[in-house]
């Protein structure tokens, strides 16, 4: 019977730019430009998922079902982040104001899509449901709770929720010992 996850050996046949020990990717993964695609050591992506563009992660990650990352300006998922199911991470935008076209199919000449690097630092979380825009940095412990939608940066070890998403309470931060414990 086939694993419903890509074998190692599979996995060194992708020509991901990294790709570490022990990491697991669903079959029904998308994986564009994965040349784009770096993958450290302990990383789990789940059915369903889309990856895009220029994208990094650290070890001991986890990426639930249905989570798209859209990399175009980059995306660094950090040690020990996840990602919950539904999560939608975009590093880019295209340009909604009718000056400009929008769409990958239109010349590029008539579009002005713009964006930023989203960077998940060590120990983030997102929630289901959640929503990421361009530039956005989800700073050391922080987490972001479900459904919300997140336009500016959540401060360390700090809990964040709604649309748009605001401070609601500081996160503890005894799973930095946890980590410790880790072989």
């Amino acid at each position: 019977m086939e694993s419903s996850f890509y074998s190692s050996d599979e996995l060194k046949r992708i020509p991901f730019r990294k790709i570490g020990e022990n990491v697991l990717i669903s079959r029904k993964c998308s994986l564009y430009s994965p040349g784009e695609i770096s993958i450290g050591d302990h990383v789990r992506i789940d059915d369903f998922c889309i990856l895009s563009g220029n994208i990094t992660m650290g070890s001991y990650i986890h990426i639930s079902a249905y989570t798209a990352l859209y990399g175009k300006f980059g995306i660094l998922l950090e040690d020990f982040t996840t990602l919950s199911a539904r999560v939608l991470v975009f590093s880019q935008n295209d340009d909604y104001s009718g000056s400009y076209m929008t769409n990958p199919m239109v010349p590029e000449h008539l579009r002005n899509v713009k964006g930023g690097t989203v960077t998940l630092k060590k120990f983030s979380i997102v929630g289901a449901g959640s929503m990421i825009m361009p530039g956005v940095t989800v700073q050391t412990g922080g987490a972001v709770g479900a459904m919300s939608l997140v336009t500016r940066d959540v401060n360390e070890w700090s809990i964040f929720a709604g649309i748009p998403a605001v401070f609601k309470k500081i996160r503890n931060q005894d799973l930095k010992d946890l980590a410790c414990k880790i072989k």
